[in-house]
């Protein structure tokens, strides 16, 4: 166990060594940290993803080794702490501070960065042919929701792509009718965004990274000088890492001669469960970091709009969040622990302009950044949760720190202005002094936390859309995107659908789904991830069918539409039609599919009517005409005919029956009538004379009865 730790020890300072051999900017990762990378040098470390600055030790849960070396620590800080005075260390009791810190939550603690991926297929050769994984670089514009096709292109020269292509009078886009180019490079020498904006400069529609070493799919990011760097973004090809295993099998397949088709799979990379999107966005009130916060006051105002229309029309649910970290107990009495935290030393942000003699301090941004948070739950509380992006977009314009407005008054007065009550407000936010924990603050520390498949939130600004992690530009255009790939097909809001966030497959020969022209109707549905050909409902009626080849409506009100799909003629002022409940059937009259055609039976030629000696047929459009020679009369039921006087005889002589048969009948009921009546009478006076007359058969009373009695 021993010799393992001393093992891991040289093997740090092996590791800040290599930091020291490459450029001043390069930045340091701790052993056994989740990791993403901002430079590609094949001698370069893999960077920590942490916010900047390290302000999620008190919540990301690392596992950090806690043999780290001081100078792994400064040189961590030095890039981390101050991106902007890479010469001079930020001053040791702060060193101390962050230190203790991680020393006192890695201990037990679980750190879980996720690496989002996407799927790349290989089509062609035979011999790589199958599902690869990649990971989705923190650059460009990943499409998610949909997929791209085309050939791997290997460089013969510069193929780490740290040069212009056109230094070697390369080009890689693709001529008319060819499928578009993707370029492999190798890792090394330089950043993953120079690569990719060379690659993009060369015609290449997507670049493929692969990885010099053997390890598991790590995340490309953007240098922390982005200030420095002004091509990060207009970089809009997609970027992915594959493995170095991989990798070494393209360039071979490459090499031979072979070409290789690949497609790109964005459509499972985020979760689209149901017609609403939830998303986070993990974000920050400080104005002066840099192009970081720069870039995320420019995003909250080009997508509010859309952001706005969005949340009131019911398709998301958005929630702001802010990350804090912790002053360890030994120094919550410390200057840099007074200036930076509030609670003491509950919640900490860093010193914006890094200096503590002069401007805001780290607790004025703490404070900002509950407010935010204070403000979009009062909104939401009050039914209007959108208000938040007014509020955060007018305090940056009204309340810039460089103009010295960064105040509670200039915050009131954006408030005020909103409708919002800034008294809740001041309730929410509590009293920063207070040696207590902030309910507010302690959620959002909890939020921080990974939970299912999103991971630990450890870049700032982080988006959480449908619980997994965004990668790639800060843009109004791909993160609208990336939400409309968050719905269930067929269900995206009308934004979603427009030519600037995708294209139309149904234009194009109807997207080979079924069409009635006729009517109108078709069975295909654009949606943001591709076309579905999926019989329609209209007017009530449900079509069903496969929607490739066929669709029937069904029914009642299934003849109000086209018919039914059956056949329908008018000839003569009389119209058939074919259409029943159950479907298309020809009507009397009529032979045939009861679709397509529909033809008169001639049932005089037939002989299936009008086939009695006297009779004359004549045949009719869907019917037949019968007459009678001799003045006799068809009967249509038993297909014959009679005369008429001999009719008429029958119909009087029917009357007759008829009338003597009722009068009958009115005779015997009147006779049975009366003689119940008579027997009825009989029968009530013979009981009335019982009761006061002994009857004939009855003997006399013996006269001396009563004397006894007496």
């Amino acid at each position: 166990s021993k010799n393992k730790t001393n093992e891991k020890e040289q093997e740090n300072a092996t590791r800040s060594s290599r930091v020291r051999e490459t450029s001043p900017s390069t930045s340091v990762a701790f052993p056994n940290f989740p990791t993403t990378l901002h430079p590609s040098s094949s001698t370069a470390i893999d960077t920590l993803h942490t916010p900047k600055p390290i302000c999620s030790f008190r919540r990301a849960g690392f596992r950090g080794s806690r043999a780290w070396t001081n100078r792994s620590i400064r040189a961590h800080l030095r890039h981390r702490f101050c991106p902007r005075a890479m010469a001079s260390p930020p001053p040791p009791l702060l060193l101390t501070l962050v230190w203790a810190a991680a020393l006192l939550w890695c201990g037990g603690c679980d750190a879980r960065f996720v690496v989002e991926k996407n799927s790349l297929r290989v089509t062609a050769p035979e011999a790589l042919k199958g599902a690869y994984e990649c990971a989705i670089g923190n650059f460009g514009v990943p499409q998610y929701g949909g997929t791209m096709v085309g050939v791997v292109a290997y460089p013969k020269a510069n193929r780490k792509a740290c040069k212009g292509f056109d230094d070697f009078d390369v080009s890689f886009k693709a001529r008319p009718g060819a499928l578009p180019t993707f370029l492999l490079v190798d890792r090394g020498d330089c950043y993953f965004t120079k690569k990719a904006w060379n690659a993009q400069n060369a015609g290449a529609a997507a670049i493929l990274v692969a990885d010099d070493r053997d390890e598991p799919l790590i995340t490309m990011d953007t240098p922390e000088e982005s200030g420095r760097v002004e091509y990060l973004e207009n970089i809009t090809i997609p970027s992915a890492l594959i493995s170095k295993s991989f990798g070494d099998r393209l360039k071979k397949t490459i090499d031979n001669g072979e070409m290789v088709n690949v497609n790109l799979d964005w459509r499972e990379s985020l979760p689209h469960p149901d017609e609403r999107v939830e998303y986070e966005f993990w974000t920050n009130s400080n104005d002066e970091c840099g192009p970081k916060c720069d870039s995320q006051i420019d995003f909250v105002k080009s997508f509010k709009g859309a952001a706005q229309i969005l949340e009131k029309k019911g398709y998301t649910q958005f929630t702001p969040h802010y990350i804090t970290w912790y002053c360890p107990e030994a120094y919550t009495l410390s200057k840099q622990c007074k200036s930076q935290c509030i609670n003491h030393g509950r919640y900490c942000a860093p010193d914006p302009e890094q200096d503590f003699s002069k401007g805001y301090d780290g607790k004025d941004v703490v404070v900002q950044n509950l407010r935010q948070v204070c403000v979009y739950k009062v909104a939401k509380e009050s039914k209007k949760p959108w208000l938040w992006w007014d509020y955060v977009t007018d305090f940056a314009v009204r309340c810039p720190m460089k103009e010295m407005k960064y105040t509670k008054e200039c915050a009131d007065a954006v408030i005020t202005s909103l409708g919002l009550d800034h008294k809740a407000i001041d309730k929410c936010i509590g009293d920063p002094d207070a040696d207590e924990e902030n309910p507010v603050l302690k959620a959002e520390q909890d939020a921080q936390i990974g939970k299912g498949s999103r991971g630990d939130v450890t870049i700032l600004p982080t988006l959480v859309i449908n619980n997994r992690q965004y990668r790639g530009k800060l843009d109004k255009g791909a993160v609208l995107k990336a939400l409309c790939a968050g719905f269930r097909e067929t269900t995206e809001p009308a934004v979603c659908l427009s030519e600037d966030i995708q294209t139309n497959e149904c234009l194009e020969n109807n997207g080979g789904c079924w069409q009635d022209k006729a009517a109108n109707i078709t069975a295909c549905k654009d949606t943001f991830r591709g076309k579905v050909c999926e019989c329609p409902v209209v007017k009530g009626v449900k079509f069903v069918g496969d929607g490739y080849t066929h669709c029937e409506a069904s029914g009642a009100g299934r003849c109000e539409i086209n018919n039914g799909g059956c056949w329908k003629e008018t000839m003569n002022g009389r119209t058939y039609s074919a259409c029943t409940a159950d479907g298309c059937k020809c009507p009397d009259g009529f032979k045939g599919d009861g679709i397509h055609k529909c033809e008169d039976i001639d049932e005089c030629k037939e002989r299936t009517a009008c086939q009695c000696k006297e009779c004359n047929c004549k045949n009719t459009w869907g019917s037949y005409e019968c007459g009678c020679s001799g003045g006799l009369l068809y009967m249509k039921e038993h297909d014959t005919c009679i005369s008429k006087s001999a009719a008429a005889q029958v119909g009087w002589n029917f009357l007759w029956v008829v009338f003597f048969g009722l009068a009958a009948v009115g005779i015997a009921a009147y006779a049975v009538y009366k003689y119940r009546i008579r027997r009825y009478m009989d029968s009530e006076i013979r009981a009335i004379m019982a009761q006061y007359m002994p009857l004939e058969n009855q003997g006399e009373i013996p006269s001396n009865s009563h004397h006894i009695e007496m």
